[in-house]
């Protein structure tokens, strides 16, 4: 854990980057995007690491974060800001997202906070795209960037992306066969091995 500072904010402005305490006390890194989502840097360390080689680091994920929770961790002591700097080239662009109402195999694309197509859930080309959600930053991302980073298996219902959206919902139908409203729809297409 970090020093816990009972007096600090969370800060959206593009640039501005965090250090958060994961699962078994790794560091991951995070820096704020131009649509003020965050993307997650595929690097983690037992010491933080300066920001030229944090930035230096792909990106792994980009996700919406409820900021009432960002000033939650960083009282707490979970996250840590490091200041602003340069806007890695990995964030520079907008990343899609899909937009996959429950009930429907039909699924938005948006970019740049637009729709931007429509197609099905199943279509390869959206695969590793992020289904759209906000998640919490005490309680949502430490699992959710084990998940990423795949340095250790990640617990079968953390989702993210749209692969992995789906396998959750499989598993979910397989878990509880005798409840309707998790049953696969006749057309499901199974999601592939990956």
């Amino acid at each position: 854990m970090f020093d816990a500072d009972p007096k600090a904010r969370s800060d959206l402005k593009p640039g501005t980057v965090y250090a958060l305490i994961g699962d078994d006390k790794w560091i991951y890194y995070v820096q704020v995007t131009p649509e003020k989502k965050l993307g997650f840097f595929r690097r983690r360390d037992r010491e933080i690491a300066t920001a030229s080689d944090i930035l230096a680091m792909p990106v792994m994920s980009v996700v919406s974060v409820a900021l009432p929770s960002i000033t939650r961790a960083l009282r707490g002591g979970r996250w840590k800001k490091l200041g602003r700097f340069e806007l890695s080239h990995w964030l520079c662009e907008p990343r899609p997202e899909v937009q996959w109402p429950t009930g429907t195999l039909d699924v938005t694309v948006w970019m740049g906070g637009k729709p931007s197509f429509e197609t099905r859930v199943e279509d390869p080309a959206i695969q590793d795209m992020e289904r759209m959600a906000v998640w919490d930053a005490e309680h949502h991302i430490a699992a959710r960037l084990t998940t990423d980073f795949g340095g250790q298996e990640g617990e079968w219902h953390i989702g993210g992306p749209i692969f992995r959206e789906r396998r959750i919902t499989e598993e979910t139908a397989a878990r509880f066969p005798d409840q309707p409203w998790h049953k696969l729809p006749a057309d499901w297409v199974p999601t592939d091995v990956r």
